[in-house]
Order: C-alpha cells, then sequence, then structure tokens
C-alpha cells in the first residue's frame, strides 16, 4: 500500500484536512508509492503559529545548546544515510550513488552550523567615546520558511533549516509534493535528536500553501529555489508583505571547452554534469561552448559517450541516469528536443526512442546531444532541466565569453583550459555567481555560500554558509554609556564621541 503522509506541526504527525491530496509515483516504474495531503490556508497558519509560539524559546536558548542538537542530529542523518537515499530514489528516481552524494553535500551544512555559538557571535569596542562602549549582536528574525524543489528532497532543505534553526529561528518547511517523503523524514530525525517541537514544522502542499507563506504577517523571511517564473513571483509576493526573500531562479550554465584543454577531462566533466540526474539539477551543464579547432573533437567524443549511457532504474548500480521526474516533465523535454530540430539543430545523438526492458512505465529518456546551436534558438535561451547538451560553436575565448555573459541566467559557469592566464581572465570577467576551472559542477562547500547571479537570483544574498547565517539573522547595535557624577543636561547637536 502507498505511504500516507501527514504534515508535522507542533512536533506531531497531523493528517490531511483539506480533502485535497496527490498520487507521489515511483519515477522509474510509475507505481503509487504515497498520498500525499495538500495544506489549506488553515493548516498552514496552524503551522505558522505553532513556530510562533516556540520562537522566544528556542530564541532565548543559548547557542551552545542549539549546537549540541545539531551534532546529535548529525550523527542520526549519517545512521540512516541509506535510507534517506532509498526515499529519494524511490520518489525522484536518480541513481543511488548521486541520491546518496546529494545527502552528503546536506550533511555538510549541519557539520557547518554545529559551530552556531561561533558563526552568530557579536563584536564588542570599549571607548568608542569617553566611556561609552560599543557591541554588535546577531539575533534571530523569528519565523522563516523555506519551499524546495523535487529534484534535491534532502540537500536543498538541510541548505535552510538547519542554518534558519541553529540562528535561533523556528522554520516551517514546504517540500515539493512531488517527492515530500525525504523532508518528512529529515524532520522526524531531527526530532529525534532533541528539537523541541515547534521549532520545524513540514507542511505539504502547491500554491495555495505557498501563498499562505509568502503573505502571513508572523513569517519573517523566505527562502526558495525552483524556477525562475516562480522565483520571481516568490520574491516579488512575499518582499511585498515586508518580508527577507532569498529566492534561486532557473539556469543555463556553460562550459567552455578551449583548444589547449585536456579533452577526456572536458569530456568526463561534461557527460556527468549534463546527464547526471538526467539534467534535473539547477548546477547542470546543458551547453557546451567549444572554442575554435576543439569543436570536433569534442562532438564526436561525446556523441559516443552519450549513446553509450546505461539507463534504467536508480536502484541499479550500474547505472549512470534514471528517469525523469514526472511523465509530464518527460513530454516537455521531449518537446525541447523535437524544437530544436525544428529551429535547425544538429541532433547528434537521439535519445528520444528509449524503452527500458521491464520499465516501460517508467519515465525514462536518453542522452540527446546537440551540435550547431545558436543563441537565438529556444533550446538555448530556455532551461529544459533534462538530459539535454546544447554545444555552441565559437572562434575565440572573447566570442566564448560574449555568449556565456549574454544569457540572462546566471548560476554558475565553467572554463577547461592548461592556461592559467586564460582561466584568470574567465574567472574574473564572467558574470556567474559560482564559477569552475577545469571543475564542472562548482557547487561551493558548505562554509562558502551558494547562490546565482542576474535572474538566477532574486535577492541580495546566497544561501547556506556565510551569507545564510546573515540572511536568517538581523544585526543590532547597542552603544552604552553608564554616567556618573553630574549630568550634563540636554545636548541637541548631532551625538559625536569625544
Amino acid at each position: 500500500m502507498p505511504r500516507q503522509l501527514t504534515h508535522l506541526i507542533a512536533g506531531q504527525p497531523v493528517p490531511g484536512t483539506s480533502g485535497r491530496a496527490l498520487d507521489v509515483t515511483d519515477s522509474a516504474t510509475g507505481a503509487t508509492v504515497a498520498r500525499v495531503p495538500l495544506a489549506s490556508r488553515a493548516e498552514t497558519e496552524a503551522a505558522i503559529a505553532a513556530a510562533v509560539t516556540a520562537f522566544p524559546t528556542w530564541a532565548g536558548t543559548p547557542p551552545v545548546k542549539r549546537a549540541r542538537v545539531f551534532f546529535r542530529y548529525l550523527q542520526l542523518l549519517e545512521d540512516h544515510k541509506d535510507e534517506l537515499a532509498s526515499l529519494i530514489v524511490s520518489e525522484h528516481g536518480k541513481v543511488y550513488t548521486d541520491a546518496l552524494g546529494s545527502i552528503q553535500r546536506g550533511l555538510e551544512v549541519v557539520e557547518f552550523v554545529c559551530g552556531a555559538p561561533n558563526l552568530i557571535r557579536g563584536s564588542f569596542t570599549e571607548n568608542v567615546g569617553t566611556g561609552i562602549d560599543a557591541y554588535a549582536v546577531r539575533q534571530p528574525l523569528g519565523v522563516c520558511a523555506g519551499i524546495t524543489p523535487f529534484n534535491f528532497p534532502a540537500m536543498v532543505p538541510m541548505w535552510m533549516f538547519p542554518v534558519a534553526i541553529a540562528c535561533g529561528n523556528t522554520f516551517v518547511l514546504k517540500p515539493s509534493e512531488k517527492a515530500p517523503s525525504t523532508a518528512a523524514r529529515l524532520a522526524e530525525l531531527l526530532h529525534e535528536a532533541g528539537l523541541p517541537e515547534g521549532v520545524l514544522q513540514v507542511v505539504h502542499g502547491d500554491r495555495e500553501a505557498v501563498d499562505t507563506l509568502l503573505t502571513h504577517p508572523d513569517v519573517a523571511a523566505v527562502s526558495f529555489v525552483g524556477s525562475t517564473p516562480v522565483a520571481e513571483h516568490v520574491y516579488a509576493t512575499a518582499a511585498a508583505h515586508g518580508k527577507r526573500v532569498q529566492a534561486l531562479g532557473g539556469a543555463k550554465n556553460h562550459l567552455v571547452v578551449m583548444p589547449d584543454a585536456d579533452l577526456d577531462q572536458a569530456v568526463d566533466g561534461l557527460m556527468g554534469a549534463a546527464y547526471g540526474s538526467a539534467g534535473e539539477r539547477c548546477m547542470a551543464i546543458s551547453v557546451a561552448v567549444a572554442v575554435g579547432p576543439v569543436a570536433d573533437a569534442l562532438v564526436a567524443r561525446l556523441a559516443e559517450r552519450v549513446r553509450a549511457l546505461q539507463i534504467g532504474p536508480g536502484t541499479d548500480p550500474g547505472n549512470d541516469m534514471g528517469p525523469l521526474i514526472t511523465a509530464e516533465h518527460r513530454d516537455r523535454v521531449v518537446g525541447y528536443v523535437g524544437l530544436g530540430v525544428e529551429e535547425g539543430a544538429e541532433l547528434v545523438v537521439d535519445g528520444r526512442g528509449l524503452v527500458v526492458p521491464g520499465y516501460e512505465r517508467g519515465y525514462f529518456l536518453g542522452g540527446c546531444l546537440f551540435d550547431h546551436v545558436s543563441p537565438q534558438m529556444r533550446i538555448y535561451r530556455e532551461e529544459i532541466f533534462g538530459p539535454v547538451l546544447c554545444v555552441v560553436r565559437v572562434p575565440d575565448f572573447e566570442s566564448a565569453l560574449a555568449v556565456v555573459n549574454g544569457h540572462e541566467y546566471a548560476n554558475g559557469a565553467a572554463v577547461f583550459t592548461r592556461d592559467g592566464d586564460c582561466a584568470r581572465h574567465f574567472t574574473s570577467r564572467v558574470s556567474a555567481g559560482m564559477v569552475g576551472v577545469n571543475v564542472p559542477i562548482p557547487v561551493p562547500m558548505a562554509f562558502h555560500s551558494f547562490g546565482g547571479s542576474k535572474r538566477s537570483l532574486f535577492g541580495d544574498t546566497h544561501v547556506h554558509g556565510p551569507e545564510g547565517v546573515h540572511f536568517y539573522t538581523r544585526l543590532k547595535t547597542v552603544t552604552a554609556r553608564w554616567p556618573t557624577g553630574i549630568r550634563a543636561g540636554a545636548d541637541f547637536g548631532m551625538p559625536i564621541m569625544k
């Protein structure tokens, strides 16, 4: 029987009462594995109210005690990594090793927030004026909300709620309804680690729940990862209601291959970055920019490797790539492949005819490779979010840089080269939030911060790392004097320190 999921409010499982629910399917088989309730506005408000109630006590808990909860949580996550990875495979469909790796990257954020007492430590200056001291502290905001996508059911939530909670906030998490079970299990483990009731709620839902979080007066901050149109809606709506917002949107990540690059390394990098997780990554490389004479050899090697991809269920350790998340999304990606042919790009490898024996009802699509793609084509301009790699040919480095910087999305970019001067110019001049040099997916470690530029990020701060700590806290500066002796009376001039 499919699992019957519940909301988690004030530390307790709460069955959905809205009368609305969705099936959660195994992407490899099409079978229903869970039933997820869709929260009403009233149910979402109940979760917010629980977070409001829990906030004063949690904010007043010493940071070292909050950190100890996350030390225990870290061990529980290590103990349950296999279980969590299996949940991801069963709903999203990505291969097991990819699921396990994504949990590790989320776990590293938990490692980072175990240092909360130091991360939110303030500063003190003695005698800024005679007998006057000044100090600054970072304090939690209140109730924070996170809205997370289907493609990383563990990692992206762990970019958000551990940082917010370690900083003293309470949190309402709205995971993707397409792959919701992992987030629910993450919350259960955090409560097992000793998190007080009401500090973290999990509410499943769709736009009704999301818009409640974006507009409710008791929500102080909203974090989001998803497509650019939705990110723009989240940013505009939440900001209009006085909230802090970090909304990460779509991507069209480029990898520039210079003529002097190690071609074997470049092809290896492109294969993993373009076709890993069936291209359903916000840091997937979807455009290879081939500079000068390297193009023919690059395309030939890529074509051979794309045709050889092992595609099937994520439970099979021999597979390189699993299915896409839903039949609808697979059909959307197939539509882009047809569009690319109509636009005049050369479809070197066509994965549309793939059939996986025994998994005919799964949402599979073979790897696709386009050559001679131009920046005017929709398959270049728009985010496909599938196993489709476009090769753009340019004559020189400056043309390559112009192609990368001309795109409206600016999440990540990479260059493969042996030339240090070329790499230095690229990293300095490229317009992207994350940049790789001979690294195809330059996702920062947890003690840095993750985020893009232009229409890949709405808001001023990146997620997790130091910028995440700043996002989830408010700076307060105190100037203090303890006067003795005769009072001097009122001073109507601009205060200056003497």
